[in-house]
């Protein structure tokens, strides 16, 4: 027999081969076995499958789950759970409308519970420690409080939108005892349409995904740099304004100090 009568592929051999490379998408899971019930979680790995399993195994309670400790622990990203919540869809496992609608529900809970913290802290006690931080002063304490008289509809609203500020923007909310119909209507808002962005973003793009991610990512990246440009920036200013004060022979710690109901609205 030639040698390479040998090496030619069987007629079982050619479909097998072919059938293992079938329905395979990039970085995705493989179409036959998500057909079989394999799960969207099994060509993930770390926190990613971790999550796609809580929503696999718990549906669309577990996107709301997530979402809430995002809420209340921000080190885990809206950002990586609701474009995963979208992909967890887009494979069947999940209906993308109770997503959305669980994954608003658990923003929600979490906020309120921020929402209260905020309230039960107290606004006098925070200016209090406040003002007993370095370069702090009560004019900056009274500035704060009353630029959130101004816009604090606003900055509930759109803060859900922004990571970091999603979570601490309902501490002061609290603090300056916003009406809690209020602030259940503006978060419901604003967390309604940021989850529908990221969750549908996942969705539509499927096993492409982490796109949603990069992209989201370099949204909190460019957040984090201007709030560390902004501090920088104040922390030049107050030594200034001290170095001044106490050039002019001023003492810079007069009058920091906070009388009761200093703060009432």
């Amino acid at each position: 027999m030639p040698i390479t009568d040998s090496f030619a592929p069987t007629a079982d051999f050619a479909p097998v081969a072919t059938d293992s490379l079938a329905g395979l998408p990039a970085g995705g899971v493989p179409a036959d076995v998500l057909a079989a019930g394999g799960s969207a979680a099994d060509n993930l790995s770390g926190f990613s499958a971790w999550t796609v399993t809580i929503m696999e195994t718990l549906g669309p309670v577990g996107v709301g789950f997530m979402v809430f400790l995002d809420n209340i622990f921000p080190p885990i990203p809206s950002e990586l759970v609701l474009p995963l919540a979208g992909f967890t869809s887009s494979q069947g496992q999940m209906n993308i409308v109770a997503a959305i609608v669980f994954a608003t529900i658990g923003s929600v809970v979490g906020a309120v519970l921020l929402w209260a913290l905020g309230k039960w802290i107290g606004i006098e006690r925070i200016a209090r420690i406040a003002v007993k931080m370095p370069l702090v002063d009560v004019d900056d304490v009274h500035k704060t409080v009353d630029w959130f008289d101004k816009h604090g509809d606003k900055a509930v609203f759109f803060g859900r939108m922004i990571p970091i500020f999603r979570s601490l923007i309902s501490i002061p909310a609290g603090m300056r005892d916003m009406r809690l119909t209020k602030f259940l209507l503006l978060t419901t808002a604003g967390s309604a349409i940021w989850n529908t962005i990221l969750i549908v973003a996942g969705f539509t793009l499927g096993e492409n995904w982490s796109v949603v991610e990069t992209y989201a990512g370099y949204f909190q990246n460019v957040v984090i740099v201007a709030v560390v440009v902004f501090v920088i920036v104040w922390i030049v200013f107050k030594v200034r304004k001290q170095r001044r004060k106490k050039a002019a022979g001023l003492d810079t710690t007069e009058g920091d100090h906070i009388e009761p109901g200093e703060f009432e609205v």
